[in-house]
């Protein structure tokens, strides 16, 4: 926009004020960085959302050399209910309307969804590289396509479950989603976090996989502590002969060396979720070596890796991979609900 002499107009949430004007939650905090990120001045317009004109008229009498941010699109109550009238309020602020916040896309906001609507809308450039990488991992991806999904629980992560069986050739998983599906096969994990009432639904899935040809890989084996804690004293153990006083924290070294295996296979992966309680040492060796294995493969051009969600870009920090990786995603709740297939409402608001 400044190479071709336009003025941008940055327009974001930040936390969740509820609608309410909260000096707390005032988007001062990033002007400075704006303006040392473009080299030029940034300001703050003191955006009353209930009524623009004020704003309006200063930026009639731009200069053309200021880069302006507006107010916390959330000092309003309509930005998280979508409302029209605060949408058009929005739109006659500018010319076109550009979404690069893919991490918001999940959301039908005034901010993100109805104002795209009012406006010639597009992609900007961090959102077009988002959804050209997630294009590459489960649009039109090179197959076999592995998918590794972990993290604690199976009743956060159903839908996705469900998605990717139909998508992928095989599908990993680890951490304490793994417990659950261990459960259901009639295997003991002692104090594992594990929803056992969930034991069906994982039959389920199960079932489901192996009519769709889609390969579950469950760990052979798992690091077992007695304490929930880093270096607590830990030991490894087959799956079949768990220690019923332990809880797995981990997957051990068999599992690692399988689930290598499944990615020395893949063309194609797509990572979100750990495979044990990595943020304690030493329980985040399976993840670490996993994702350095995966990194590897992809510096070698062997494999392409699109990777997503908050704990995963933690883990993959901590094993010092972010950046070999193909892709890593920092959006969580739509890196998510992409891959569960949902269409995403920031998404199909530029489309058009």
């Amino acid at each position: 926009i400044l190479e071709h002499g336009g003025t941008p107009v940055l327009m974001s949430h930040f936390g969740r004020p509820k609608g309410q004007v909260n000096p707390e939650f005032s988007l001062s905090v990033v002007v400075d960085a704006v303006a040392k990120a473009f080299g030029r001045p940034a300001e703050l317009l003191e955006t009353d959302w209930t009524d623009v004109s004020s704003a309006k008229a200063e930026l009639d009498a731009d200069d053309g050399n200021t880069i302006y941010i507006l107010e916390n699109t959330r000092f309003h109550p309509g930005e998280e209910k979508n409302d029209p009238e605060l949408a058009a309020r929005m739109a006659s602020l500018a010319d076109i309307y550009l979404n690069d916040a893919f991490s918001a896309a999940h959301r039908a906001h005034a901010s993100t969804e109805a104002v795209a609507k009012l406006l010639p809308s597009g992609a900007g450039r961090a959102m077009e590289l988002e959804l050209s990488a997630l294009e590459a991992g489960l649009g039109k991806p090179k197959k076999p396509v592995i998918a590794l999904v972990g993290g604690a629980k199976v009743s956060t992560k159903l839908d996705l479950l469900e998605n990717l069986i139909h998508k992928v050739e095989a599908l990993v998983i680890g951490g304490g989603m793994a417990n659950t599906f261990l459960h259901a096969q009639g295997i003991n994990v002692g104090n594992s976090l594990c929803e056992k009432d969930l034991a069906d639904t994982a039959r389920r899935i199960y079932d489901k996989a192996a009519e769709a040809n889609c390969a579950i890989i469950l760990p052979i084996d798992g690091v077992v502590a007695w304490h929930f804690e880093a270096n607590a004293p830990n030991r490894t153990y087959g799956v079949e002969a768990m220690d019923p006083t332990g809880m797995i924290l981990d997957v051990g070294d068999h599992s690692i060396e399988r689930i290598k295996g499944a990615i020395d296979e893949a063309h194609t992966l797509i990572w979100n979720g750990p495979l044990g309680a990595f943020e304690l040492d030493p329980f985040g060796r399976g993840t670490i070596e996993v994702a350095q294995y995966a990194a590897k493969r992809t510096l070698d051009g062997k494999l392409t890796s699109v990777a997503g969600g908050g704990d995963t870009v933690a883990a993959l920090a901590k094993a010092n991979v972010v950046n070999d990786f193909t892709y890593v995603s920092t959006a969580g709740g739509a890196f998510l609900e992409w891959m569960e297939g949902k269409p995403l409402p920031g998404v199909e608001a530029i489309k058009g």
